[in-house]
């Protein structure tokens, strides 16, 4: 009986180890432009992650929204003030722009197949910006949460292409569509 403990406690062991390095996957990302943020989740789906920091005084948050990606296509990130779905999100989105530059802007997401073009957002947003490194495109910007909340509901993406510089519709199957939840900043 003890030769067979050994094994099976080394294997749960193993086990266990390698699923604690994938919770710690967020918090021990080091940022290239040596930013630094208070909370992170990895976000159920699309291997992407979420970074923040929120200031009470403000009630804003800084965020960077991190997912992996080929240079050819896009990621994008947002909030639902009135809803639980992609319609009706508020959302930034990041690309590679065929000048060769990153991009990120905000944009509203008001039907299943929306415009992806830039617009002004209900709330307040500032310092966007994107970058792509190593395999991982990354969105940054501070969001002024109104209405007092710190609860909402967040919706976050990825597709595959990016045709005349405006981000292709991604795929309505598997994790695509999976792909919301709720966030609390506090």
């Amino acid at each position: 009986m003890a030769s067979l403990f050994k094994p099976l406690l080394l294997c749960i062991l193993i086990i266990f180890s390698s699923h604690s390095s994938t919770a710690q996957t967020c918090s021990s990302y080091t940022f290239s432009n040596s930013k630094i943020f208070n909370s992170c989740t990895n976000l159920p789906h699309l291997g992407a992650s979420l970074y923040y920091n929120h200031t009470a005084s403000t009630n804003t948050i800084s965020i960077a929204f991190k997912a992996p990606q080929k240079s050819t296509g896009w990621i994008a990130w947002g909030l639902n003030p009135n809803g639980t779905a992609m319609v009706g999100s508020q959302a930034i989105v990041a690309f590679m722009h065929s000048n060769g530059s990153m991009v990120a802007y905000p944009t509203q997401l008001d039907s299943y197949t929306p415009s992806m073009a830039p617009a002004t957002l209900s709330f307040p947003v500032s310092d966007v910006s994107g970058e792509y490194v190593k395999g991982d495109m990354i969105i940054y910007a501070t969001i002024g949460l109104v209405g007092g909340s710190s609860k909402f509901n967040q919706v976050w993406q990825e597709g595959s292409s990016v045709v005349n510089d405006v981000p292709s519709a991604h795929s309505t199957t598997g994790d695509n569509i999976k792909s919301l939840g709720t966030v609390s900043f506090q």
